[in-house]
């Protein structure tokens, strides 16, 4: 059990890393724009499975508060591009 604890925290650890340097070095804004969202989708998905891992629900208000912000902030970016588009 101890090593899939392992593999799963590097494999979050190389998305973040990865969203991270996305953000930093992105050329356009909605490259920047989706790697926040991709790094939002990685932290929902470590306390996902520290859930499952620790067998608890505690965090699940903050799951789904961030899964509420992620959704509401990328469509009002969608909205946002969509109008700058037309112009």
């Amino acid at each position: 059990m101890i090593i899939v604890v392992i593999i799963a925290a590097v494999l979050f650890g190389a998305a973040a890393i990865g969203a991270l340097f996305r953000i930093i070095k992105g050329p356009s804004a909605l490259d920047r724009i989706i790697a926040s969202d991709v790094l939002v989708a990685t932290v929902m998905c470590a306390l996902g499975a520290e859930m499952a891992i620790n067998k608890h629900t505690d965090t699940l208000p903050v799951l789904l508060g961030l899964a509420i912000f992620t959704v509401v902030g990328s469509v009002s970016i969608a909205r946002f591009m969509a109008t700058k588009d037309d112009t």
